[in-house]
């Protein structure tokens, strides 16, 4: 029983669903798997301690405390759990984390008085802890992976589903692309402007996307619920999470695929349409050319730093596009949600023998226990 629960739990954490897992804890279960990346920020930042104006005999002396203070915090955070002193522990509770949050911001404030510096230490463990509780908590790897699978089968043979959206969004994007305003607003854009453009149309779907999921993980349920032709266990609000975060990354690589097409389409398309002449006619200049193609060769090609930031925009404009439209439009929604179905029944039906194992696990220990 012990190995089908174990191969089970490695299904689960391919499929990027480690929190299908019975009594999965944050503490035995994510955090402590990364304690060797933890300790090894924690040790590297000891050396906030250090101050570069200060004498080398000084700032041995100032090291030597740092590792004195971060030593004594480790220690008696470990007597208070009941462990030695220097043990490694085998879970990280609140008590360790915030630790590895407050000592090594506390060192710069201490030896420097470098608020600043203390403050940024602390954003950025906190920053580790997260990518820490998405990487192995959620299984953020094993998504993407399973992601990329799915997203190789589903444009090989899933055509339909970009072939009806493809051509729309061409209409809409070579309208956009031979407009004189389009390359006076964003061809002379900033780079940084342009980026901050390009978040902002990124938190844009996202937040579309975090409204819209949890109601799709509630459909996916019930739709494997009936393909199956059995009752299945109603997920906890943490699993409902965990799809939901396999549907997001799912249905984000399609949106970065379709944007990257189309961005590629249209830099392809405006090296060979888009002369000086015309560029001159809509923004005023000839364009700052980023490459050129030898006067020797037939077809003329240019790319400028203009065609690039225009195309960029279309493309992020077309994914925006395109990532409501998968899950607003409802012959393209059933396409999307019917394939993601059939790619998640498996790990369902799973999930429904692993509970019975666990179940009967806890029920042969029951007996040795009284």
């Amino acid at each position: 029983m012990h190995d089908e629960l174990a191969g089970y739990e490695r299904q689960f954490r391919r499929a990027g669903l480690p929190l299908f897992i019975e009594d999965w804890s944050a503490r035995t279960d994510a955090f402590n798997r990364a304690f060797p990346l933890l300790a090894l920020v924690f040790v590297l930042e000891l050396l906030g301690a250090l101050n570069l104006d200060w004498p080398l005999g000084l700032n041995l002396g100032a090291v030597a405390g740092a590792v004195a203070f971060a030593g004594a915090a480790v220690a008696l955070a470990n007597r208070r759990r009941g462990r030695p002193a220097l043990a490694v522990p085998e879970d990280l509770g609140p008590a360790e984390l915030a630790g590895f949050v407050v000592v090594p911001a506390a060192l710069p404030l201490i030896f420097n008085g470098q608020l600043q510096s203390a403050a940024v230490t602390a954003a950025f463990n906190l920053a580790v802890l997260g990518v820490v509780a998405l990487g192995f908590g959620f299984g953020i790897g094993a998504i993407l992976v399973w992601a990329l699978r799915r997203l190789a089968g589903q444009l090989a043979q899933s055509v339909a589903l970009l072939a009806r959206a493809l051509p729309l969004l061409l209409l809409f994007a070579v309208v956009l692309f031979i407009n004189t305003e389009m390359w006076q607003v964003f061809g002379q854009m900033e780079d940084v402007s342009l980026i901050a453009t390009g978040w902002l149309l990124f938190l844009v779907v996202l937040a579309f996307l975090a409204v819209r999921i949890p109601r799709e993980v509630r459909a996916l349920e019930a739709g494997v619920a009936q393909e199956t032709g059995h009752e299945v266990e109603p997920l906890r609000r943490p699993q409902r999470a965990n799809v939901g975060l396999v549907m997001l990354i799912s249905h984000g690589l399609q949106v970065l695929v379709v944007t990257v097409a189309i961005t590629a389409f249209f830099v392809a398309l405006g090296m060979l349409v888009i002369g000086p002449e015309t560029t001159e006619s809509w923004i005023g200049t000839r364009g700052e050319v980023v490459a050129w193609s030898p006067p020797d060769v037939g077809v003329p090609v240019r790319i400028t730093h203009e065609l690039l930031r225009v195309s960029a925009a279309i493309g992020a404009l077309s994914g925006l596009y395109y990532a409501i439209s998968v899950l607003t439009d409802s012959a393209y929604r059933e396409e999307f949600l019917d394939e993601l179905t059939d790619q998640m029944t498996r790990t369902f039906e799973a999930r429904s023998a692993y509970l019975a194992l666990v179940a009967q696990r806890r029920d042969a220990a029951a007996p040795a226990e009284g």
